[in-house]
């Protein structure tokens, strides 16, 4: 470092008196390129060494590239595998809306099933009363005639009715004309 200075304040004396340059002696003249050449030379081995470090900064370089590549691909596989997951979670819910979705049309089977038998259940049962109700009551009715004399009035009725119109208006109004 210290011949670097050295050859450049020579340099910038060099320069600014030229007038010195012309007045050299050989002897002089000798020492100044030796002195060239050994700056030529320093300069070369400076040259070297950088061109060296400027060698092992690109090879760090290098592989600090390659070792982003290997974590970039790392990190490209990791969100793949998350996709993978992803598109798998959205399956899944794929999947559990089918189910749900069946399981809603089933219950509709169910309601429907339920309503029929319900209607079904409601007829049968007026339906079973009307006609239990119609028998019973036509049963009574025919017992009373035939067991009670009110058969005989009624028709004793009747007989008089066709002789006295108040009584037929009467009987007519009750059904039994």
């Amino acid at each position: 470092m210290n011949k670097v200075k050295i050859i450049l304040l020579g340099l910038a004396f060099i320069i600014g008196m030229p007038s010195l340059v012309f007045a050299m002696t050989t002897t002089e003249e000798k020492r100044l390129f030796q002195d060239i050449a050994e700056i030529k030379a320093t300069l070369k081995v400076f040259m070297h060494q950088v061109d060296k470090r400027f060698e092992q900064i690109d090879k760090r370089f290098e592989e600090m590239d390659k070792r982003f590549e290997k974590r970039f691909e790392q990190i490209d596989k990791r969100f793949e595998q998350i996709d993978k997951r992803f598109e798998q979670i959205d399956k899944r819910f794929d999947q559990i809306n089918n189910r749900f979705e069946d399981f809603r049309t089933f219950l509709w089977m169910i309601v429907g099933i339920f309503t029929t038998l319900t209607g079904v259940v409601i007829a049968f049962a007026y339906w079973d009363r009307r006609t239990v109700i119609k028998a019973a009551v036509d049963e009574t009715i025919s017992k009373i005639e035939k067991v009670g004399r009110l058969k005989d009035l009624i028709y004793a009725l009747r007989e008089l009715a066709k002789t006295d119109k108040k009584l037929a208006e009467v009987l007519r109004s009750f059904n039994l004309l």
